[in-house]
């Protein structure tokens, strides 16, 4: 508006009398009346007499409308309409040009000031939208930017705060200087309002065998915490399922809605005790009808202990089978050795106990017994095949078909050899064949022999190496008593220390070696004990004194010498 043009009268007061104003009274009456109603730095009430794109006229009642740019309209968010009337900050009555100066961005903030100071005077919480994570908390946008620390955050501490960005939050101010411009504001203190007036209305409504709906708070090993509304309940492991539940997080997470039953609340400590299985009936109540003795039913291995393995035939409903029951064939010294965690395994019901809750199951049961027709299928000096299954200090198993193992004893597995170990015959999974020695039906044993299925070299020792006879064999090992001589594969006889010499000798290597051909006599044979006795003396005997001794050369002629530990140098007498 010009100068020149008429002042508007929006807002003055007449007076009668007024009707012959003069110009020049007119204005000193705005002067000292209508301005004297306006103060610098206050918001006053106008009227939008004019909007363009780039400024809005705002009639104050003062002798000159005010401009403001458009851009602060923008900024608040909708630009206003001719004859709309808004709130507007007097920055300055005149300015060079004479003109009333006004701002609306300047009105919005002292009015978000004064909203801000009164939530703050009242206790009332104000409302504002998480703009950015600064450094020990985050900046809330409440008109102008407020702190809120991290430990007012939540009731509880959280770790990432940028999961808040852009979300709109309520809180109170708990401190504010308008002068610096500071607010910082607390949403813990809204939350922890929250929760006293939801406590006080379920502590009204809360009663056992109540069920209602609750939030997962938190899950420990034994249990989760349940936010029912102002109150947590406890709810154990043991009430989550009727099965079997390794830990709480198997079942739930924290932030599940979740469906419990009051089992117990204590209204003088405020302690509540929640089910979720208690929603469904026992499955132990008719265990009996279902599970009966004899019936045979599929499960899945949960549990492995030293003695046994639970299986889970049901959510709830768990037998066990002890290592007793688990093979006719195998002695089984640890569950593990049969089945693992997890394995679905078929069994026989065995022994119900509904009250104990307990049922006694049998793997092996689900199976013929192969024992019960073994006589059938195996008799005493049956040659069989088999493979070696394990090896131990007194002998080998052989598994003759599965579930059917026979005993190798040591002693059945040569007729030659003195076997230390096994291992010196036998490979474990080697195919081997034997001969059935003896099945003892009721103790579930065959003894097998290795050896059996070889004739007996002793058998015919005593005509082949009769006693008097000469033989010749190698030196295969030294004791502190002799020299074991091999005549044959699988015939040893012993050349005793006392038959090395007629001289007195301490030991076995001061004649002979491993190694050593010998000429020797022979001077016992025991078939019974598969012992041969062996004589270097004796023989040189026989070539001093008996020229015709058996196996000797005869002919009349002596011959006195010295064989190799005999002690005689050979010289032809006539």
């Amino acid at each position: 508006m010009e100068k020149d043009e008429p002042r508007s009268t929006l807002g003055t007061p007449r007076k009668e009398g007024d009707e012959g104003v003069t110009e020049e009274r007119m204005e000193d009456w705005y002067d000292k009346e209508v301005l004297s109603e306006f103060e610098e730095g206050e918001v006053v009430r106008g009227r939008v007499v004019h909007v363009s794109s780039s400024e809005v006229l705002v009639d104050v009642g003062y002798k000159s409308e005010g401009s403001i740019p458009i851009e602060e309209f923008h900024r608040s968010g909708s630009v206003p309409k001719v004859g709309e009337e808004i709130d507007v900050y007097l920055e300055a009555k005149e300015d060079s040009e004479g003109l009333i100066v006004l701002s609306k961005d300047k009105a919005d903030k002292i009015r978000v000031w004064d909203v801000i100071t009164r939530a703050f005077e009242q206790n009332r919480p104000v409302e504002g939208r998480v703009v950015e994570v600064v450094k020990g908390g985050l900046a809330i946008d409440v008109g102008v930017k407020a702190f809120l620390p991290g430990s007012q955050v939540d009731l509880r501490p959280v770790k990432n705060l940028a999961l808040l960005m852009g979300q709109t939050i309520r809180a109170k101010v708990i401190k504010l200087n308008r002068r610096r411009g500071n607010v910082v504001l607390s949403r813990r203190a809204v939350l922890e309002e929250e929760r006293e007036e939801k406590k006080k209305h379920t502590l009204e409504v809360l009663h056992e065998g109540m069920i209602l709906t609750g939030t997962v708070k938190n899950i420990t090993d034994y249990g989760a915490f349940i936010d029912l509304g102002g109150i947590d309940g406890l709810l154990h492991v043991t009430d989550m399922s009727w099965g079997r539940v390794g830990h709480p997080a198997e079942m739930f997470q924290v932030g599940d809605q979740v469906e419990v039953i009051v089992l117990h609340f204590d209204r003088e400590t405020g302690r509540v005790s929640l089910g979720f299985k208690q929603k469904s009936s026992d499955p132990w109540e008719h265990v009996e009808e279902k599970y009966r003795v004899g019936t045979r039913a599929q499960g899945k291995v949960v549990s492995l202990t030293n003695y046994g393995a639970f299986i889970e035939l049901e959510p709830g409903v768990e037998g066990l089978v002890h290592v007793s029951e688990m093979s006719w064939t195998r002695r089984v010294r640890h569950p593990s050795k049969l089945v693992n965690q997890g394995d679905e395994v078929e069994v026989i019901v065995l022994e119900v106990n509904k009250g104990a809750k307990r049922i006694s199951l049998g793997m092996k049961q689900a199976e013929p017994d192969p024992w019960a027709t073994i006589d059938e299928r195996y008799v005493p000096g049956q040659r069989v095949a088999g493979r070696v299954r394990n090896l131990t200090d007194f002998g080998a198993f052989v598994e003759l078909e599965p579930g059917v193992d026979g005993l190798l004893h040591i002693s059945d597995m040569s007729w030659t050899r003195s076997v230390g170990h096994p291992s010196e015959v036998l490979k474990k999974g080697q195919d081997i064949e034997t001969q059935i020695l003896n099945i003892d039906k009721d103790n579930k044993r065959i003894s097998l022999g290795l050896k059996q299925i070889q004739p007996d070299p002793w058998a015919t020792v005593a005509q082949r190496y009769p006693m008097g006879s000469r033989v010749t064999g190698r030196v295969v090992r030294l004791t502190d008593f002799g020299a074991f001589v091999e005549l044959e594969p699988g015939v040893d006889g012993l050349l005793h220390i006392s038959q090395m010499s007629n001289r007195p000798i301490s030991r076995p290597d001061e004649l002979v070696s491993v190694g050593d051909e010998l000429t020797l006599l022979v001077i016992r044979v025991d078939s019974n004990e598969r012992r041969i006795g062996l004589s270097l003396k004796e023989l040189a005997h026989a070539v001093d004194y008996g020229a015709e001794a058996p196996g000797g050369g005869g002919g009349g002629r002596r011959r006195k010498g010295k064989q190799r530990g005999g002690d005689y140098d050979y010289e032809e007498e006539e």
